[in-house]
């Protein structure tokens, strides 16, 4: 049961818990990241990656629809394997960072799917627009890690989104509209 718990708070969102048996978690920056891709031209699938990032992840043992995650990290901070690309990315044309530093995500709800399962759903706050979106969350494994000797957790999630939801869609359809996201995350309990 508790792994059907911690899955629901999975890799970003849930509501806010106000429990005495909530746990704050917080992200581990250095095993925590966000891959999406995109199709270019139809020619190839292009990605870019944010890691490095902080989150709290407020985790109720007894329900996990109390539970809580939020994150937030500065748009400028992706990585795309090529400068050129990423400063086009950062630019007006897409994310507009310079006018909109911040990404954003806080969970808004849970539903457990099944025991690690469930899809939180969230506001997702890009280039100055929020949107609801529904995360696929999975709780790959909690216990006690082996080299910290802390509580720990893990979690993968998956959505989708349209550039275009989020006023960052020039060139579609050539350049995809449609935006795979992956989020791995590690969390370690609070201090």
């Amino acid at each position: 049961m508790k792994n059907l718990l911690l899955s629901t708070v999975i890799g970003l969102g849930f509501a806010t818990a106000a429990v005495a048996d909530v746990t704050e978690y917080k992200l581990d920056a250095s095993h925590s990241q966000i891959v999406f891709s995109w199709n270019h031209l139809g020619y190839s699938s292009t990605t870019g990656v944010y890691s490095g990032f902080d989150g709290t992840i407020m985790f109720d043992d007894a329900d996990a629809a109390n539970s809580s995650v939020e994150v937030a990290f500065p748009a400028d901070s992706l990585f795309t394997g090529w400068a050129e690309r990423t400063a086009h990315i950062l630019s007006p044309d897409f994310f507009n960072a310079e006018a909109n530093p911040t990404v954003s995500f806080k969970s808004t709800g849970i539903e457990v799917t099944g025991e690690n399962t469930g899809i939180i759903t969230g506001d997702l706050t890009l280039n100055g627009v929020t949107k609801s979106v529904a995360l696929d969350a999975t709780m790959n494994q909690m216990g006690e890690h082996p080299m910290a000797k802390m509580p720990w957790a893990g979690f993968d999630a998956t959505t989708t989104v349209l550039r275009s939801d989020f006023n960052v869609g020039n060139f579609a359809p050539f350049v995809g509209d449609e935006v795979t996201i992956e989020i791995s995350i590690e969390a370690m309990k609070a201090m």
